[in-house]
């Protein structure tokens, strides 16, 4: 069993800012060299989030709304400045974990790995990616 380790940063925008690691970790994946195993991708963050779905612009508008809707920024938190990131953040895991096949992801066919920013400044970010296999 082999292990390989990448970490990759990126520069978020604004609030819901929507980033598409597909790639980047896929060409982890290839690096690693492992045709069977699996891949962690792991967000050390507490105000963003990794996610596992179809990256469309109508759907990525109704996950804004449903967080918006669940988690609204105007609140009065008792956390200072960005609870409302924090919160928001909390539904979802900081983490996915994907199947590794014949040395690539085994993503669904709509499937994306997506980093969705919770905080409403711009950030540099980053993610790990380790790949466990053969």
């Amino acid at each position: 069993m082999s292990v390989y380790s990448e970490v990759f940063d990126f520069e978020t925008r604004e609030e819901f800012d929507v980033v598409d690691l597909t790639d980047w970790v896929e060409a982890v994946v290839k690096r690693a060299g492992i045709q069977e195993g699996i891949a962690v991708v792991f967000a050390g963050h507490a105000t963003g989030v990794i996610l596992l779905n179809e990256y469309e612009s109508r759907l990525l508008e109704d996950l804004r709304k449903f967080l918006r809707r669940l988690v609204p920024a105007e609140e009065d938190y008792h956390h200072p400045i960005n609870a409302f990131a924090h919160l928001r953040s909390m539904i979802f895991t900081p983490s996915r974990v994907v199947p590794v096949h014949n040395g690539s992801l085994a993503l669904g066919t709509w499937q994306s790995l997506l980093w969705v920013e919770a905080e409403r400044r711009p950030r540099r970010r980053r993610v790990e990616v380790t790949v466990i296999g053969s």
